[in-house]
């Protein structure tokens, strides 16, 4: 069908790229330990994107009956679209990834509700609510363009997650963890699940006042997303042009701790974010953002590269309708080369909540979520947010949950100074990575307005 589609429109269009992906979703939701939904969707859709007179112009549809109106519809939004000198790439060999695994695409209903029921009878618990979800799906991608490159691959994709609440008067405690990837959870990660999730709930049940001050806090890799957002706004190429990244011109730059290494690589085994080609058909490949705290790389898709007179690292997604846009694949956080990146789930159990930072601590905080990641200014790096799960952390032990408390800080000055790297290094999603204990966060206490706490005490950056 690409073939097709590109040898009606190289008739019609100076140049071309077009993407046609399957989606096939199988899930199943249990609430209160009881069976709530099961149901099965597909999607598939054609995205067809044009240059004609130095302008590009997107189409898609996900009712694919000829390329002639897809092409029309193209050209149109070509009038009044962007002057952009495209340079689709060519034909390239592809790196070879395992995305795509027979035991989860051919895994039934049956065994998808048999494996729920067990992880709920695994987290039941007197006076607490237990939810579990599973979903199951399968994927085919074909990509080309006018230049001649061409790329096609399945994949195969399987989600766990599950969570506790615990309403006890005005106290709601809940606690979640989820396995993500490619391949199919097996009783050990189900096991592994579990035993996180009851041993921070046991962990939470006794409440304590919480600490106040510029204290050691050890993000734990659920809790990291507040530290790790600004940084991957600012390492997109999108930011570098629209001037608004901190990091911009700092290529080459040690701006962080030693410590501190990401790495961008869509070639790791069965991970459901990696892909031998981006969807605009340039070959994956592994892309060092920061190492050892040198800032390394930024990510461009094939526009933003075009605007900034550089390459695509091959980080273009694009779904069925709108224009591709860059994104990243599988995020990697830790020493640089150092990591076993390839294991699917550490768990609590085998290395401890906090991955070993916690001994050496006096006063603290281990945050393992937060309220409000992602609001307002967050390229900016400041944070300010209510503590949604954390625990106290005295003389080297945990004492308990604390509540109404909320922690602030500026990412770009806390990650210039890392006081530890955890041993619990393990996949959330597309992104992995171990605990970081960092010094000199504020903690306060939320009184009447928690956010109005926090923010006043965020400090500033200062690169």
């Amino acid at each position: 069908m690409i073939d097709a589609l590109l040898d009606a429109v190289r008739r019609r269009a100076q140049a071309a790229d077009a993407l046609w992906h399957r989606h096939e979703r199988t899930g199943i939701a249990f609430e209160s330990g009881r069976l709530k939904t099961a149901g099965v969707s597909e999607e598939t859709g054609v995205n067809l994107r044009v240059v004609q007179g130095g302008r590009v112009g997107v189409a898609g549809t996900t009712a694919f009956a000829g390329p002639d109106d897809l092409i029309t519809r193209a050209l149109a939004a070509a009038e009044l679209g962007e002057a952009v000198d495209l340079a689709f790439p060519s034909h390239t060999p592809l790196p070879h990834v395992p995305t795509a695994f027979e035991r989860v695409a051919t895994i039934t209903l049956d065994e998808l509700t048999r494996r729920g029921r067990a992880l709920v009878e695994r987290l039941e618990r007197d006076g607490c609510q237990v939810s579990v979800g599973l979903e199951r799906s399968v994927a085919e991608v074909a990509l080309g363009n006018t230049a001649g490159a061409r790329g096609a691959y399945r994949s195969t994709a399987i989600t766990v997650g599950a969570d506790v609440t615990r309403v006890a008067g005005d106290d709601v405690l809940m606690v979640y963890d989820y396995y993500d990837a490619a391949d199919l959870a097996s009783e050990t990660d189900l096991d592994a699940i579990a035993r996180s999730i009851n041993t921070r709930l046991d962990l939470a049940l006794q409440v304590v006042e919480p600490p106040e001050g510029s204290l050691p806090v050890i993000f734990t890799p659920s809790g990291l997303s507040a530290i790790l957002l600004p940084l991957e706004q600012a390492l997109s190429g999108k930011a570098v042009l629209q001037g608004i990244s901190p990091l911009a011109g700092k290529i080459g730059e040690r701006v962080f701790d030693p410590a501190l290494s990401l790495i961008d690589d869509p070639l790791v085994p069965g991970r459901t974010e990696s892909r031998p080609i981006d969807d605009e058909g340039v070959p994956s490949q592994r892309l060092p953002l920061v190492e050892g705290g040198v800032v390394r790389h930024f990510i461009y898709d094939l526009e933003t590269a075009a605007r900034a007179q550089t390459r695509s690292t091959g980080h273009g997604h694009r779904g069925t309708f709108g224009k591709p846009r860059v994104g990243y694949t599988n995020l990697i956080i830790g020493e640089f080369g150092k990591r076993d990146t390839r294991k699917d789930f550490l768990t609590v159990a085998e290395n401890g909540i906090g991955g070993g930072l916690i001994a050496g601590i006096k006063d603290g905080l281990l945050i393992d979520d937060l309220i409000g990641v992602g609001q307002g200014n967050v390229i900016g790096g400041a944070f300010s947010h209510p503590v949604a799960l954390a625990y106290r952390v005295r003389d080297g032990a945990i004492v308990g949950r604390v509540k109404d408390a909320a922690v602030a800080g500026n990412v770009y000055e806390l990650l210039k100074r890392i006081g530890g790297v955890g041993n619990d290094g393990r996949w959330l999603g597309s992104r992995w990575s171990p605990s970081v204990l960092l010094e000199g966060v504020s903690v306060v206490r939320a009184r009447s307005s928690r956010s109005d706490s926090a923010r006043q005490a965020a400090p500033s950056a200062s690169l």
